[in-house]
C-alpha cells in the first residue's frame, strides 16, 4: 500500500518538483557532514532467480537482488520502520561501478563480487546460478554498496541514491549524465602509459604494488584451494573408519557398543568438513575482494598517467607554438621545418600573409595557455585526491585482511580442536571396551 502511494506521488510530481525534490535529498546529505551509511541502513537482503525474455525473443535466467533501505535514526531510536525495497540485477550494480570510476577517476572504487566462479576447490559448482554462489555474491554485492555508501565522496553522489531507491527510470538518469562520452578508451590510456615521461613516482610506486598485490592475492587463493581439496579428501577419509567400526561391532559382543560409538564420531567428523569448508570460502571471498582491488589502484594510476600525458602533450605543443612565432617574427629558422622549405623554395610570404599567421599564431599560444592551466589544474587535483584516496584505501586494506587472516586461522585452530575432540572421544570408547 506504502508503495503505491509513492509511485502515485511520483507520478503526480512535475519533472522539475521531483528534481528540486532530488537536489534537495543530496544537499541535506550533504549538509549533515556525514556519509550515508550514517543516515540509512542498506541491505542486500535476499537473491531471486528469475525468467524473462531478451531482446531476441530468446529465453534466459537471471538472478535479482532485493535491495532494503530504512533511515538510521528510525531504526537507532527503536522505531518498527518498513523498509524500502527495490530489486536489481547484477548488470545494474555493473553500471552504477562504471558510472563511479568515471566520474571519480581519483578514487579507488570498491569492486563487485565476480560474475562466475573463480579459485575454487574441485567440489565447489562454478556454475553461477548454484544457490551456494549467489548467496555468496549477494554477500558482496552488500559488501560493495556498504563501501560505496561509507566513502566520504562518493557517498553523497546523486546517482547512487537514486539507485538504492527508484526503481523505475534509474538507468535512464545514468545514461543522461553523459558519463559514457567521459570513459577514457583502453588505447589511449595504454600509450599514455608508455609515452609519459614525468609521471608522479609514488603513483609509480603504487602501481608496481598493484601488480604485486594481484600476484600474492591469487597465488594465496591457489594455494588455498589446493589446501581445500586435500583437507575434504583427508576428512571424507575418515568415513572409512566410521565404516569399518560399525561392520567390526557387528561381530564383537563385549568390544560392539565401544566400537559402534566411536564409528559413530567418525561419521559426523567426516560430515562435518561441508560446512567448515563452506565457512572457509567466506574468508577466501574476502581475500578475492582484494585481489579485484588491485585493479581498481590500477586504475587510478592510469588516469594519473593519462593527465600527465595530456599536460606533457599540451605544454610541448604549447612550445611548439610558441617557437613559430618567435621564428616568424624575427625571420630566423632554428629548427627544420617543412614551412622553411617550402619558403627557400617557393619565396617569401606577402606582409598580409605573414600578418594572419602571426595572428593565428597569437590565438592558439592564448588558447595553448588555456589548455595547458586547465591540464595542469587536473593533473594536481588527481595526484593530491587520488593519493589521499589511496592512502585511506591503504588503512583499510591493511585493517580488512588482518581481521579477515586472524578469523581464519581462529576457524583453523578450532577445526583442529574438533578433530582432538573426536579422536578423544573414540577414545573413551575404545577404553569402555
Amino acid at each position: 500500500m506504502a508503495d503505491a502511494e509513492r509511485e502515485d506521488a511520483a507520478e503526480t510530481d512535475t519533472p522539475n518538483s521531483s528534481d528540486a525534490k532530488e537536489k534537495n535529498v543530496i544537499s541535506s546529505m550533504s549538509d549533515e557532514s556525514g556519509t550515508l551509511l550514517r543516515r540509512m541502513e542498506i541491505t542486500v537482503a535476499e537473491a531471486e532467480k528469475r525468467t524473462g525474455k531478451k531482446a531476441v525473443n530468446m529465453q534466459e535466467t537471471y538472478t535479482v537482488y532485493l535491495i532494503e533501505t530504512r533511515p538510521s535514526a528510525a531504526v537507532n531510536g527503536g522505531q518498527s520502520v518498513a523498509p524500502d525495497a527495490l530489486w536489481r540485477r547484477y548488470s545494474e550494480f555493473e553500471l552504477l561501478r562504471n558510472y563511479l570510476i568515471v566520474t571519480y577517476p581519483y578514487i579507488v572504487v570498491p569492486p563487485l563480487p565476480e560474475k562466475r566462479a573463480e579459485f575454487v576447490w574441485h567440489k565447489l559448482s562454478a556454475d553461477n546460478m548454484d544457490p551456494d554462489f549467489v548467496e555468496r555474491r549477494r554477500v558482496g554485492l552488500e559488501n560493495f554498496l556498504l563501501r560505496v555508501a561509507s566513502h566520504p565522496v562518493m557517498s553523497n553522489d546523486a546517482i547512487l541514491y537514486h539507485f538504492l531507491t527508484k526503481e523505475r527510470g534509474w538507468k535512464e538518469v545514468v545514461y543522461d549524465t553523459g558519463f559514457q562520452a567521459k570513459a577514457d578508451s583502453r588505447i589511449r590510456a595504454l600509450n599514455a602509459t608508455f609515452r609519459v615521461k614525468n609521471p608522479d613516482k609514488r603513483f609509480m610506486e603504487m602501481k608496481h604494488y598493484s601488480d604485486e598485490l594481484q600476484s600474492i592475492t591469487s597465488q594465496l587463493l591457489r594455494a588455498r584451494a589446493r589446501v581445500a581439496d586435500r583437507l575434504y579428501g583427508v576428512y571424507k577419509v575418515h568415513g572409512n573408519y566410521g565404516r569399518v567400526f560399525s561392520e567390526w561391532s557387528a561381530i564383537e559382543k563385549e568390544m560392539g557398543d565401544g566400537l559402534q560409538s566411536a564409528g559413530h564420531h567418525m561419521d559426523a567428523y567426516a560430515a562435518s568438513i561441508d560446512d567448515i569448508l563452506e565457512e572457509e570460502e567466506h574468508y577466501a571471498d574476502q581475500i578475492k575482494e582484494y585481489l579485484f582491488f588491485a585493479e581498481a589502484l590500477r586504475a587510478v594510476c592510469r588516469k594519473h598517467e593519462l593527465s600527465q600525458y595530456e599536460l606533457e602533450t599540451a605544454s610541448l605543443d604549447l612550445t611548439s607554438k610558441r617557437q613559430q612565432r618567435e621564428e616568424l617574427a624575427t625571420g630566423i629558422v632554428r629548427t627544420f621545418s617543412f614551412k622553411g622549405m617550402t619558403t627557400k623554395l617557393f619565396g617569401q610570404e606577402t606582409a598580409e600573409q605573414r600578418e594572419a599567421r602571426l595572428k593565428m599564431l597569437e590565438e592558439q599560444i592564448v588558447e595553448g595557455d588555456d589548455t595547458v592551466k586547465e591540464k595542469t589544474s587536473e593533473c594536481e587535483d588527481i595526484v593530491s585526491s587520488g593519493w589521499e584516496d589511496m592512502q585511506r584505501f591503504k588503512e583499510q586494506k591493511d585493517r580488512d585482511l588482518r581481521e579477515a587472516l586472524i578469523n581464519y586461522a581462529y576457524m583453523q585452530i578450532s577445526m583442529c580442536k574438533k578433530g582432538i575432540q573426536v579422536w578423544t572421544n573414540a577414545k573413551e570408547c575404545f577404553s569402555k571396551m
